[in-house]
């Protein structure tokens, strides 16, 4: 096992599955000490399985979308980690439903919102006062924050969103020697991807969306967000690193 992440204290949102829980297990093989948290107790429990056991971690299901319980959060890691958090992994969030745009509701609306930009600002907000020297993020948006897709309107402003806000952040907190980097999945197999879902023709159809003519997996992207978070990226900031086996058209 190697030691590369060790003594560094890892918070990953959305480690309850899919590639939170892929990044949550490379990072604990490589001795990092993890705090993870999904809205899906249940997920995060199994995660927690998964886990290279002689690794520290703890588990905390929180709802991101409420300011309240991840400030709360926070706090008790701050007061757990008195020398800092290293390393913020902003990767809850919900897949999008295909629906036109004059069928949106109110509820759908904000459950994109709150999950996908609001945790991440919520969670970044609290986190920045209790960061180490050298401390870095890496935040989700998805190929749907850099190319639009029709009857995907909420969830493309959510993703392009993202990408606006961690760019800010970059230049906010690169002067303190904090990076900020994005990562922009294409179409990954996880639970959660609607198309996945689905199955069968809509499978074919991603995997035929891209050069390489397959999905990629959870845990190609996870080694994209370690490399992010090490010293070989050190000059990375504001970067946007779409990860999507190469797309056509």
């Amino acid at each position: 096992m190697s030691g590369k992440f060790a003594g560094k204290v890892v918070l990953i949102t959305g480690a309850g599955s899919g590639i939170g829980r892929a990044t949550a297990i490379l990072l604990s093989k490589h001795g990092a000490t993890l705090e993870l948290t999904d809205i899906n107790e249940a997920g995060l429990k199994e995660t927690a399985t998964l886990l290279s056991q002689s690794q520290d971690f703890a588990l905390k299901p929180l709802d991101i979308g409420s300011s309240e319980a991840v400030t709360a959060w926070i706090k008790d890691l701050a007061s757990k980690h008195p020398n800092g958090i290293n390393h913020i992994f902003n990767c809850a969030g919900v897949n999008p439903t295909s629906i036109p745009t004059e069928e949106l509701t109110d509820a759908y609306y904000d459950k994109l919102m709150n999950a996908n930009l609001r945790g991440l600002f919520n969670v970044t907000r609290a986190v920045i006062p209790h960061l180490s020297p050298s401390a870095s993020f890496v935040n989700v948006s998805s190929i749907s924050g850099l190319r639009p897709t029709a009857t995907h309107a909420i969830y493309c402003a959510t993703k392009y969103g993202i990408i606006g806000f961690s760019k800010s952040m970059a230049l906010e907190l690169g002067p303190r020697g904090i990076r900020t980097n994005i990562i922009a999945p294409g179409y990954i197999d996880t639970p959660t991807n609607a198309g996945v879902v689905k199955g069968g023709e809509f499978i074919t159809k991603m995997e035929n969306g891209n050069a390489l003519g397959r999905m990629g997996t959870p845990e190609e992207i996870a080694e994209v967000v370690m490399f992010l978070f090490s010293e070989e990226s050190r000059y990375m900031n504001g970067s946007v690193v779409e990860i999507d086996g190469g797309l056509k058209g």
